[in-house]
């Protein structure tokens, strides 16, 4: 879809922090994290919600597999899974990894100033993490 911004980053027309590609999901740090390593997986094709994903099982499981790696990679005590779907309309997940003291329940309008430098170091970091 030619206006999606998430069928941009597939296409690298926009940039991002890159943590995981495979030949059907591509994962990425969200550049308005609501916690350090706040990650997104898309579908490289164009779907509208998680549910018209053709292989929604292995969608998960990736998903799932990706939040070990990022629990490991920033030593969180545990990750959020979210699929809200409204403000982008690409299906995605949201991997939220959580800490100790982050504020309890997610507020989603609570995104941290993350630096780009440390954007790239923890996209590094989760990078090196992944074992698939």
């Amino acid at each position: 879809m030619e206006d999606c911004v998430f069928c941009k980053i597939v296409a690298k027309k926009i940039p991002s922090y890159s943590i995981y590609e495979d030949d059907s999901f591509y994962g990425f740090l969200d550049i308005r994290p609501l916690n350090l390593g706040h990650s997104l997986l898309i579908p490289k094709r164009h779907f509208r919600f998680v549910y018209d994903v053709p292989d929604f099982g292995r969608y998960f499981e990736t998903a799932r597999k990706m939040a070990k790696n990022i629990q490991k990679a920033t030593d969180a005590s545990s990750i959020n899974f979210l699929t809200v779907g409204e403000e982008v309309h690409h299906a995605h997940i949201w991997i939220i990894p959580r800490f100790e003291n982050d504020g309890g329940v997610l507020d989603l309008k609570n995104f941290k100033k993350i630096s780009p430098e440390e954007m790239k170091s923890i996209a590094t970091t989760i990078t090196s993490q992944i074992s698939f």
